[in-house]
């Protein structure tokens, strides 16, 4: 129960928190939806994915909502201005990744049940390390885990050099076979896809350290 105005406004605060990680977890489930109907070919699911959309701009609209009443009601200053400004741009991450996911159903629907002319280990790959990071990454913002946020950031070169090596095979593969081009391409998209997932994964991480600590630049070892 809360105690007078003070005590409304830690409640508002706790309640857009709780949203950012709300739309994040649907983000994070519609990533893997999207990888499951991409690796299995499964074109009714793809399709569902590609509608849940929807809930991720509804969300996002909802934090919009929040952090512009509490802007606007309660003057706030120092950490809860951070943390309202930063759930802002949160948000904006986070929906970008809701985007990608969609995307990626996209191509497993214009895909449908064609047979790849590779197996995609390396896609696959790459969809569960964009999902592991993610993962942490609300985990950290969750419990103000500077240290994990850390360790997510520290780990995105591994996404980074998935998304370079594929790009690389995928191009000379192109070059000496052009009959695996339109294919060749979705692949590309997809491979891009997951690695822009990482970009903005991090951008959660920097922005919850700006939050916590005033401060821009996050700290490596």
């Amino acid at each position: 129960m809360s105690e007078g105005p003070r005590g409304l406004y830690h409640e508002q605060l706790e309640q857009l928190r709780n949203t950012v990680l709300r739309m994040g977890t649907f983000a994070e489930e519609m990533l893997q939806r999207a990888m499951k109907s991409l690796l299995e070919q499964d074109v009714a699911l793809a399709r569902e994915v590609h509608r849940s959309d929807d809930v991720a701009d509804d969300l996002d609209h909802e934090i919009d909502r929040r952090c512009t009443s509490l802007l606007a009601s309660q003057q706030p200053v120092a950490g809860d201005l951070r943390g309202i400004i930063g759930a802002l741009q949160i948000a904006t991450d986070l929906e970008r990744i809701a985007d990608y996911a969609k995307d990626i159903a996209k191509v497993a629907v214009a895909m449908g049940t064609n047979p790849w002319f590779k197996p995609l280990e390396d896609i696959q790959r790459m969809g569960e390390l964009a999902f592991e990071q993610l993962h942490r990454a609300l985990r950290a913002f969750a419990d103000h885990d500077l240290t994990l946020a850390r360790q997510v950031i520290e780990r995105d070169e591994e996404l980074d050099d998935l998304w370079h090596r594929l790009g690389e095979e995928l191009q000379e593969r192109m070059q000496a076979q052009p009959e695996i081009v339109p294919q060749a391409l979705r692949l590309i998209l997809v491979a891009r896809y997951l690695e822009r997932i990482g970009d903005h994964t991090i951008n959660v991480m920097e922005r919850l350290h700006y939050i916590d600590t005033g401060r821009h630049q996050i700290p490596t070892d």
